[in-house]
């Protein structure tokens, strides 16, 4: 599994299909396709046009919430907040096959995360992020450790959990010590797609 997903970024349609295309430029292997409160038919034309992308740069394409929509365009799977359908849910509308990942921002969701077996796990937000509404509280360095170390200490095996929110390049290795797998960026590529390089240096 990539260690380091992008999450789609623009209030048009245009612009999020550029930066999709700019990121997979640069060397992305994963986009998340996320866009809220978006018209429907332009949210779908957009998946079936990232879809279409990541096939041609064989990068993974997964949709974050809409699960119908996932499988109508046969998306390789889904991200889902702990507000959206469920996991057992959407495993039983996409199959077996298919990447589900969840969202987290305590331990109690990570365990319920893990109860639930999805495929990874988005712990955040690190700190605060304006590409996210109703962002839930902000985690800092100390909350991945925190949560890592109660993982350990119960004796569960540590899920594929990728940060999330607000991170950046020089966030990386710290992130990286705390023993989180990957990290999903939004911001810092969107505006600066050549530094895609730079993370998948570090990530290795």
């Amino acid at each position: 599994m990539e260690k380091i997903q992008y999450i789609s970024h623009g209030n048009i349609k245009e612009d999020q299909e550029l930066n999709i295309r700019k990121a997979l430029d640069a060397g992305v292997k994963w986009v998340q396709v996320r866009w809220k409160n978006a018209p429907e038919r332009e949210f779908e034309e957009l998946c079936v046009k990232t879809q279409l992308l990541c096939k041609e740069y064989q990068a993974v394409c997964i949709i974050n919430d809409h699960v119908q929509v996932a499988k109508r365009m046969d998306a390789d799977g889904v991200h889902l907040g702990l507000d959206d359908t469920s996991i057992p849910e959407a495993r039983k509308i996409l199959g077996r096959n298919k990447i589900i990942g969840g969202t987290a921002n305590t331990l109690a969701d990570v365990l319920q995360r893990i109860e639930e077996q999805c495929n990874y796990i988005g712990l955040g937000p690190l700190r605060f992020t304006a590409t996210k509404e109703k962002l839930s509280p902000v985690l800092g360095f100390e909350g991945y450790q925190q949560i890592i170390r109660d993982l350990k200490e119960s004796s569960i095996s540590i899920p594929k959990i990728y940060a999330i929110g607000g991170i950046v390049l020089n966030d990386i290795e710290l992130l990286q010590s705390t023993g989180i797998y990957g990290v999903a960026v939004s911001g810092q590529i969107t505006s600066q797609p050549s530094i895609v390089n730079e993370f998948i240096k570090l990530m290795k």
